[in-house]
């Protein structure tokens, strides 16, 4: 029986939120329930409204006025309704504007949750003013969530793109990579978009190798993570590869095989508050933290 340890306690992958598809389309019911809906406002960078402490500042319908108009219609919490409008059609203001990062890792989940949500429909909305198939104009229907071309027809609707992202080990020590426009020290598990035609585990095995020339044995899924940067399903993998000496050709700045004991202690270096030195990894917020500390646990698990 495989009693490994789920992966958890990144963002975004934990919003109890139904997205109440039939009310899309029931405008009627929209209006009913705007007055006492909450509705997160985001500006044109991605960034929400929040109050004095930096928590997400989230109005009602009543505070707006009006209707749901153009705002998207996120889905139900209960009985309460959730929108997400742009800044620019309201006029209200906040004291501080924060953007999805830090509300990743400061507000309750399901605020960050909704966040993520809003910010990549709104982020859909910003990229699809014009049709791709005849250059017509997009109206949205739908409370938000479909496209028509007003010129030919076309539906257009928000894209995903997976990718993947994957603890490659050799058994003993787990491959890390970094990006020249990290953070200094930053290290982080190797990840890349999937291709037409690929398996997810395709995609593993070709995407571990053109960065790293680490060739890939096997690999299992072991989670999801939506990356609303702006519209990526980040999955999860681990890994078994070869021994190989990494090489890097350009995407990656640098590659190495880490040991249990230099990622158990950036963890605990990371725990007491980080002194400037040693290695740095990835954010707490993201599935790449998770699947490295699952990788360490299974191998002090084993030790």
């Amino acid at each position: 029986m495989d009693t490994r340890p789920a992966l958890s306690g990144y963002a975004f992958a934990d919003t109890p939120l139904d997205r109440a598809d039939k009310l899309r389309d029931d405008v009627a019911a929209l209006l009913g329930l705007w007055p006492q809906a909450r509705i997160l406002i985001v500006d044109d960078e991605g960034r929400a409204h929040a109050d004095e402490t930096g928590q997400a500042m989230v109005v009602t319908g009543t505070q707006l006025g009006g209707g749901p108009g153009a705002a998207i219609f996120l889905g139900l919490r209960e009985a309460q309704a959730w929108f997400a409008v742009r800044a620019d059609v309201v006029s209200f203001e906040a004291p501080q504007r924060i953007d999805l990062r830090r509300a990743a890792a400061t507000w309750p989940a399901f605020e960050a949750g909704v966040f993520a949500l809003a910010r990549a429909l709104l982020h859909w909305h910003a990229g699809t003013r014009h049709c791709g198939t005849c250059g017509g104009a997009v109206e949205f229907r739908r409370a938000g969530y479909q496209g028509a071309c007003t010129q030919c027809g076309r539906e257009h609707y928000p894209r995903v793109d997976p990718a993947v992202i994957v603890a490659v080990s050799d058994g003993e020590r787990l491959l890390l990579g970094r990006q020249s426009g990290w953070p200094a020290r930053r290290w982080s598990v190797v990840a890349g978009f999937v291709e037409p035609g690929e398996s997810l585990e395709q995609t593993v095995a070709r995407e571990v190798y053109e960065e790293t020339r680490v060739r890939v044995r096997a690999s299992r899924y072991l989670g999801a993570q939506p990356w609303p940067f702006p519209g990526a399903l980040m999955l999860g993998f681990e890994a078994d590869a070869e021994p190989d000496e990494p090489q890097v050709d350009g995407e990656l700045e640098a590659a190495r095989w880490f040991g249990v004991d230099e990622i158990g202690e950036a963890l605990r270096r990371e725990a007491a508050g980080d002194d400037g030195e040693g290695v740095l990894l990835s954010s707490p917020i993201s599935i790449a933290r998770s699947l490295i500390e699952h990788w360490y646990m299974q191998r002090g698990a084993l030790a």
